[in-house]
């Protein structure tokens, strides 16, 4: 499937894990080859079918590309890691150097918000994440932030697409915005604020950065970490420096995305409620 410019479907039904991971570049120049890369990767290889969808998008402060997949199941992606990935990363190194990769983080969608009747297409993500004490701690929060969205919709926020990590740990808040100005305009005030703070509120639940210089225990130590050569070669967190200005809560534009197996010819369906 060629590339598009749309941005994913978040809510497809068959999109059992989402792993996302950002990589971190030593300039803003880079950015753009560095997400060509991937996708190129991909475009060039025969692609398993439980590989549905590929998105990178750009870091606005131009520190980073977020790699945004959707997947059928983890096993899967384990046995791809393990068998194609090392050769794909080292091709990339060899091209574009000083490419940093902290780890991905397996996440599973589990509620969405989205306003009903037609809207515009989004123009910007933004993606703010909690540390969780749990999974109580991470349904809590996904329902606080559904239910209030609910009752009082913030105005430029087209979709928020609540992500719990498989280890109970941490939620990424997947925010599809009209554009820059629009998350702006709300942040700090109005039914923004107000949400902000019943999620302040919440026990369990406290703000985290969405990206990390350091290395995340995502996966265990078998040499299937998706975003290195070699496991071996992934530093210790002691190791990786601080990023400066590495923003808490990062916002993107959407490069292109790889649409692999479309969501209808799954034969699922986008569903904005719980997930099993």
């Amino acid at each position: 499937m060629p590339r598009t410019t749309d941005f994913p479907d978040a809510r497809r039904g068959d999109a059992a894990t989402v792993l996302v991971s950002p990589w971190l570049v030593p300039t803003a120049a880079l950015q753009r080859a560095a997400a060509d890369s991937v996708l190129a990767e991909w475009e060039h290889q025969k692609r398993p079918d439980a590989m549905l969808a590929l998105t990178t998008f750009l870091s606005t402060d131009g520190s980073h590309v977020l790699n945004y997949a959707q997947w059928t199941d983890d096993g899967a992606h384990r046995e791809w890691a393990r068998t194609v990935r090392p050769a794909a990363v080292g091709r990339i190194d060899a091209a574009i150097t000083g490419i940093r990769r902290p780890g991905l983080t397996r996440y599973r969608r589990h509620r969405s918000h989205v306003p009903e009747g037609p809207g515009p297409r989004p123009a910007f993500l933004v993606t703010p994440a909690f540390a969780t004490t749990g999974p109580d701690a991470q349904r809590a929060l996904a329902d606080t932030v559904v239910g209030t969205l609910d009752r009082e919709p913030v105005p430029g926020l087209l979709g928020v697409h609540v992500h719990l990590s498989q280890d109970g740990a941490r939620v990424l808040l997947y925010q599809e915005w009209a554009g820059a100005s629009a998350w702006r305009e709300s942040t700090g005030h109005g039914a923004s604020a107000r949400l902000t703070a019943t999620i302040e509120a919440l026990e369990g639940v406290s703000p985290t950065p969405a990206v990390s210089a350091a290395p995340t225990p995502a996966d265990p130590p078998t040499g299937e970490h998706p975003d290195a050569p070699e496991t071996r070669d992934v530093p210790e967190a002691h190791d990786v420096p601080d990023v400066p200005g590495l923003p808490d809560v990062p916002q993107y534009r959407l490069h292109a995305s790889l649409l692999n197996i479309p969501a209808a010819a799954a034969g699922t369906a986008a569903t904005d409620g719980r997930q099993p």
